[in-house]
């Protein structure tokens, strides 16, 4: 019986068992390893070069979505290299970031994708421990909150005469708002009585908050704009052993330096020709406003002396030859003010334009500059505005999609985004806001020769709208 059973089995040589075994373990290694590089490739059986371009494709907005697949994924949408593609692909998007200023004196940031409608709450500005270099050795460390909240410019002019001496216990207010090169920027501002150099900026590929390069002079209600993919902050004013004091003095930055660099002072050219010294002493010249516009940047000026301002016309700088010239009287002059003078303007396809409340609480008109006339025309007769008293700033201007668009708030207190497209046959106004917004996105209103649509509408309760601006990323 054992020796049937032994030649009913066949034998295997221990040459042929290991060649056997050696075949089997490199299968083995070959499906193990294709497995392996499936699964670590973003879309199993396609390259991650193709795999990028596809997602390079998707709508910026489900990226907060497909972060979440996995680590790598996470990794490529929050990648540089991911968005240089986009712009190569001509898929970048433009959002809307709008900061307001809530109950408890904070201010937050929410951005909106135009195309989908959908709002996005930013990260919390941080909060950060600040030395106080003028009182070294006695005050030691003083405690700056980004997030605190904004006062209306009168205040500060009331200050600046010397009719409020209470800086001390004056919250952090008046930083400056800028976007270039695809992020934010918040500038300066008040922490307690003095005025802060330190610049954030937020990054919205990392969705985070960075401080970067301060600036060399502490600003208070500096405006700034973009030129040449440059930051140039103008202005503001500054607070010293005499109070405050205006800023003629400008700088730019350079956002693939990280550095700043000085920008000659503005002259201020028609402040310097009062008649008398009291008159000089009393009336205090600001920058008002601050526009990028035919290659050169814009600054409309005025002279005040609470509650009373007047336009001085302006200023423009060139920067080939790196100087200031005087505003054509036309565009100085008649340039449109907002309260306390400050002065909101907005560039569209080439065009400049600018806003004119009227005295009515529910409407204004939009003006566009004619450069060939010097003279601010008005293109659009009357804006749907709901105005509120005590806002600050109750209205805002962006460009985006090659339109200009309002926000504003209406009277149940949502934050509306109005967008103003052309109508070929005007028909009889109508107000915005006595219909319903619960359908917004099918909304419109004609105004004159002008459909202003609801692109977004949101409920942020009491919230106050402090600022705007476009990324497109």
């Amino acid at each position: 019986m054992g020796s049937f059973l032994s030649l009913a089995v066949p034998k295997i040589r221990t040459r042929d068992y290991n060649e056997i075994c050696q075949n089997e373990n490199c299968k083995r290694q070959r499906m193990s390893s294709s497995f392996d590089e499936d699964s670590t490739r973003l879309i199993p059986s396609l390259p991650d070069e193709l795999s990028i371009q596809i997602i390079a494709r998707l709508p910026r907005i489900s990226y907060f979505d497909v972060r979440l697949v996995s680590r790598k994924w996470m990794a490529t949408v929050m990648s540089p290299e991911l968005f240089k593609l986009r712009k190569e692909l001509r898929t970048t998007e433009e959002w809307l970031y709008l900061l307001t200023k809530v109950e408890e004196d904070k201010l937050l940031w929410h951005a909106l994708d135009p195309l989908s409608r959908k709002w996005q709450r930013l990260p919390m500005m941080p909060n950060v421990v600040y030395e106080d270099e003028s009182r070294k050795g006695s005050s030691g460390l003083w405690m700056w909150n980004m997030v605190g909240p904004s006062i209306k410019i009168a205040e500060v002019i009331r200050g600046w005469l010397g009719w409020k001496d209470s800086w001390d216990q004056m919250p952090y207010c008046g930083c400056a708002i800028g976007a270039v090169d695809g992020c934010l920027y918040v500038l300066g501002g008040f922490s307690r009585a003095l005025t802060m150099k330190c610049v954030w900026r937020f990054d919205p590929i990392q969705n985070a908050w960075t401080e970067v390069t301060s600036m060399s002079t502490g600003r208070a209600y500096c405006k700034t704009s973009i030129l040449n993919n440059k930051l140039y902050v103008v202005g503001g004013v500054s607070r010293g052993r005499g109070g405050l004091t205006p800023l003629q003095s400008a700088e730019v930055f350079d956002p693939s330096m990280g550095t700043w660099s000085q920008v000659p002072s503005m002259p201020f050219s028609k402040a310097q020709v009062l008649p008398t010294a009291f008159l000089a002493d009393m009336l205090k010249p600001m920058a008002t406003g601050l526009t990028s516009y035919m290659g050169r940047l814009c600054v409309p000026q005025s002279l005040y002396s609470w509650p009373f301002f007047v336009d001085v016309g302006g200023e423009i700088y060139d920067p080939e030859t790196n100087s200031w010239v005087e505003m054509p009287n036309g565009m100085g002059e008649g340039w449109p003010a907002r309260q306390a003078g400050t002065k909101l303007s907005v560039v569209v396809d080439g065009e400049l334009y600018a806003f004119e409340p009227s005295s009515s609480l529910d409407s204004g008109k939009i003006k566009v500059y004619d450069q060939r006339e010097d003279a601010w025309k008005a293109v659009i007769g009357k804006v749907p505005i709901y105005d509120f008293a005590d806002s600050e700033s109750p209205y805002l201007l962006a460009g985006f999609h090659g339109k200009l668009h309002v926000i504003t708030k209406d009277a149940r207190h949502h934050i509306a985004v109005l967008q103003a497209d052309l109508c070929s046959s005007p028909s009889s106004s109508t107000s915005l806001f006595a219909t319903s917004l619960n359908e917004h996105s099918d909304t419109v209103a004609e105004s004159d020769a002008v459909v202003w649509k609801v692109i977004a509408s949101r409920d942020f309760g009491s919230a106050e709208l402090v600022s705007c601006q476009v990324l497109e990323i």
